[in-house]
């Protein structure tokens, strides 16, 4: 798969699970590119679309934390109104 098959693949899934969730993406284009290419990245290098906001430490249990969506979106989103990487929206 290339690269930008990967990021497809990403992008596909981030619709389907904002649309589920009752999310919204993140609407300015560019940054949403960058999460999109970040997640794509971390799938390429460690085999799972890790966030790209945060540290991969090398330990399975933690790190399976920050696989996308992470444990900590629902809650940034309810405090923050999107999740730390920007990627998750809530719905206004």
């Amino acid at each position: 798969m290339t690269f930008e098959e990967t990021k497809d693949k990403i992008r596909k899934y981030a619709e389907r699970y904002a649309e589920r969730k009752g999310y919204r993406l993140n609407p300015n284009a560019e940054e949403l590119d960058l999460v999109y290419e970040g997640l794509a990245k971390r799938r390429e290098q460690y085999g799972a679309q890790y966030c790209p906001c945060r540290i991969v430490l090398g330990d399975k249990q933690e790190d399976r934390k920050i696989i996308c969506p992470c444990v900590y979106h629902e809650e940034e989103i309810e405090q923050d109104g999107m999740c730390h990487c920007a990627l998750f929206f809530k719905a206004e």
